[in-house]
């Protein structure tokens, strides 16, 4: 091979991949025209476990619903048993509903399940691999195994009648699910849970609320250790509080958390008992004559997760995804405006309080790609890859590409050759690129990208949409 070959294999290896094209797969709870959405039926946490195979949601009146995937069990085996025989994987993911139960008591005055987390406390016992859906209130985190009941068989008698006693056919064997509280990790908050994360070393886990990061070990529930605390002495002191926290991926001594003033804190909890002291501090600066009223409040930031390589972190503040090299506190390698179009109307937004929403992010398995929600049941993906100019816009519908953002992403560099930032969007108040006018009552706050395929899991009010590419 000569030069010119390797040099145009390298530059065919170095090219992003291809915008992906989503399709629509399934819907649950899919609403009527017309149909008035309960407030206790909104959807306000999704979460797939960690083979994907099973899919979580909470609502706000406390219920968490599992859901199981079908489309592999058919063939038996997993997807990846199935991939490694070349059994053709072409048919879009399907999921149908497995249990569900209610996770809070009715005498708890704020039931609204905030996260969900794949919680191991008895793996002999769970469902699935060992898949335990846990939820939080304002108080208490609580971990529930869906565990098998008694089966469930259906009969049936052969044709032609019954000239003489025959013992009938078992055509099915289905075993039906019940659901109870293991343990409850009580009063260790006084103010409502943001965040739950599970630690990679399978024993303990961290709750987190707007000033105390507790960590807890999964078999004890009347004991945690605070290890981050910012309350002040005098409450009138507090200039930010905790938004999200979320350990390490692989290194269970690190996690981060992320604060309304916009920065992401990195610890290391092998440095003191209390981590009060980051490691690593990222946030980016205020650039010369910016700011305004409303800085502050579309800085801070609602949402954070690992890449699962654990070399980058996803943040989400009200204007863009913002994503970060942990080996780099000079600022984000890449920033995605995600409705820049709002911005003339942040003085209305303020008015309506939906300056204050909180949007979720999520990445891709192989971290190629994030994702994250927006108004009018919108909700945009972007290649994060060198060079991608991915910004696709989706709306959680059966017709997922209607409202397709057709001009093409332009990245432009800034002063720094390794910081990207993508900008989107129209200079036309109220409306979207497309020139579509702008419902701020239907939002897209929560969704999950699954671990290891390109599928997306949202949920617009009481529905859970379902995509895939």
């Amino acid at each position: 091979m000569n030069g010119g070959d390797e040099g145009a294999e390298s530059a065919a290896q170095a090219s992003p991949p291809q915008p992906l094209e989503w399709k629509f797969s399934q819907v649950f709870g899919e609403r009527t025209a017309g149909e008035e959405v309960q407030e206790v039926d909104i959807i306000s946490a999704i979460e797939f476990d960690k083979t994907g195979d099973h899919l979580a949601t909470g609502d706000r009146g406390g219920r968490v619903v599992l859901f199981e995937r079908t489309d592999t069990k058919d063939h038996g085996g997993s997807r990846r048993d199935l991939e490694r025989m070349d059994y053709s994987t072409s048919r879009h993911p399907e999921f149908r509903y497995k249990t569900e139960f209610q996770s809070h008591e009715p005498e708890v005055q704020e039931k609204k399940v905030k996260k969900i987390a794949d919680m191991n406390v008895d793996p002999s016992k769970a469902v699935g691999n060992g898949n335990v859906a846990s939820s939080s209130n304002n108080v208490s985190p609580k971990p529930y195994l869906a565990n098998g009941g008694s089966p469930s068989k259906e009969f049936s008698f052969p044709p032609g009648g019954i000239p003489s006693l025959r013992l009938p056919t078992v055509t099915s064997n289905e075993t039906s699910l019940v659901a109870r509280c293991r343990r409850v990790y009580a009063h260790a908050h006084d103010y409502h849970i943001n965040s739950i994360s599970n630690n990679s070393d399978g024993e303990t886990f961290i709750s987190a609320d707007d000033l105390r990061i507790n960590l807890w070990n999964l078999e004890i529930s009347n004991q945690s250790f605070n290890i981050v605390d910012v309350k002040p002495a005098n409450m009138e002191d507090l200039t930010e509080v905790i938004t999200s926290a979320e350990f390490h991926p692989t290194h269970c001594n690190m996690l981060a958390y992320s604060s309304s003033k916009g920065s992401i804190r990195l610890i290391d909890l092998r440095q003191s008992a209390l981590c009060d002291s980051h490691a690593i501090l990222f946030e980016e600066q205020e650039a010369p004559g910016s700011r305004s009223f409303f800085t502050e409040i579309i800085a801070s930031i609602s949402d954070i997760k690992f890449a699962k390589d654990g070399r980058h972190i996803l943040s989400r503040d009200y204007m863009t995804l913002k994503l970060w090299d942990i080996n780099m506190d000079s600022g984000p390698v890449a920033t995605f405006q995600v409705h820049e179009y709002l911005r003339p109307k942040l003085c209305d937004l303020y008015e309506n309080d939906s300056i204050f929403d909180k949007f979720e992010c999520c990445l891709s398995g192989d971290g190629l790609r994030v994702a994250t929600g927006s108004y009018s049941n919108l909700f945009r993906v972007f290649g994060c890859a060198p060079g991608s100019t991915e910004a696709t816009t989706l709306e959680a519908s059966k017709n997922p590409m209607r409202r397709q953002v057709q001009t093409p992403s332009r990245p432009s560099r800034s002063l720094s050759s390794i910081t990207r930032v993508v900008r989107r969007g129209s200079d036309v108040p109220g409306v979207d690129t497309n020139g579509n006018s702008f419902d701020f009552t239907t939002k897209l706050l929560h969704l999950a990208w699954h671990p290891t395929e390109n599928s997306i899991a949202c949920a617009a009010a009481n529905s859970l949409y379902m995509y895939y590419a």
